[in-house]
């Protein structure tokens, strides 16, 4: 059987699934304050057409599948999609990113299911430092959330998206969770992908500065192993229960080993976070196209991954102002 293989010579075994472009929050660095232009329903991928993109491209070598949004758990009828997923027999994991607003009465039912892990997004610890972020006053279900799935059987992931000027005063703060949490909390550099486009910051927070920070706070730092395709580095304080990783994401120095695809809740297929779609597959799906049909166009398209993310966005036909809710976060 063929396997998705691009021409450096990289396996592709990961794909990141949007459900949904729709949010409940509305966070400064995803989505202008008024939200975006949400796509009419039929435009969306159906779950049975998710279904069987899922299981043609777990045919060609994909065994992990992340589910992403906007925020997934604000489709209707996401969680039944979840134990759909499950019965491919074909994929090792399901992971979920989540704002964990509504996730949390669906923890139980998930914990039976292939889900190995939850990416939890939560930007500050802070309550009213919350709401500005995400436009929202909903701290409270979030960290509930958090302190759920941290004593649940799912390995939980905390993403921090670090905002200068914003929430770098609570670097210190999170890595402070991992004292006595079982968690991997994840400082992710910030991009350009809110709808509007780059915005002017007077520091950069790279990942450089923010290991810098940690560096400063603590004396016994132990660098980990990374696992291949790791988008993140990671690191763990000496005798702390839980790790951090930080996730060079516009610096872009993950790219070498890249192992993933996404795909948007409207079909299109992306090489790279930094392209802006190069097939529609919803379309392909919808003219009559068989699997073998998809499975051709599925390697052809693959073999056209770009070398990095600076090569995708070099290619592109416009510019890169989408917001991450369309993309799939």
């Amino acid at each position: 059987m063929s396997k998705l293989t691009d021409s450096f010579g990289r396996q592709i075994s990961y794909l990141r699934l949007a459900v949904t472009d729709r949010c409940n929050l509305r966070c400064q660095y995803c989505m202008p304050a008024h939200g975006i232009d949400i796509v009419d329903r039929k435009e969306l991928l159906t779950f049975k057409e998710m279904y069987r993109i899922t299981r043609v491209l777990s045919e060609l070598g994909v065994n992990k599948v992340r589910l992403t949004g906007g925020e997934p758990f604000v489709r209707k009828g996401f969680v039944d999609f979840l134990e759909m997923l499950d019965f491919n027999d074909l994929l090792d994991e399901i992971n979920i990113t989540t704002n964990g607003v509504l996730i949390s009465k669906h923890i139980e039912k998930i914990e039976q299911l292939k889900v190995k892990s939850i990416n939890l997004s939560i930007d500050s610890l802070k309550k009213d430092k919350f709401a500005e972020i995400t436009r929202r006053d909903v701290f409270d279900d979030v960290y509930e959330t958090l302190e759920i799935l941290e004593k649940s059987s799912i390995n939980l992931k905390l993403n921090i998206v670090v905002q200068s000027g914003i929430n770098t005063d609570e670097i210190i703060d999170f890595v402070e969770l991992t004292k006595h949490k079982n968690i991997a909390v994840r400082f992710i550099e910030e991009m350009p992908f809110n709808g509007v486009g780059q915005k002017e910051v007077k520091e950069v927070w790279n990942y450089n500065r923010i290991i810098k920070e940690i560096e400063d706070n603590y004396k016994t730092l132990t660098k980990l192993v990374d696992g291949k395709s790791s988008t993140s580095r990671n690191f763990k304080i000496d005798n702390y229960t839980g790790t951090f990783g930080i996730i060079p994401a516009f610096t872009r120095t993950i790219c070498d080993d890249c192992n993933r695809i996404r795909i948007t809740s409207t079909g299109m297929f992306k090489n790279c976070l930094f392209d802006d779609g190069v097939f529609n597959i919803r379309d392909f799906i919808r003219e009559g196209a068989s699997n073998d049909d998809l499975k051709k166009m599925f390697l052809s398209i693959v073999a056209k991954k770009p070398k990095d993310g600076f090569v995708a966005e070099k290619q592109r036909k416009s510019n890169v102002s989408e917001s991450m809710s369309t993309i799939g976060g």
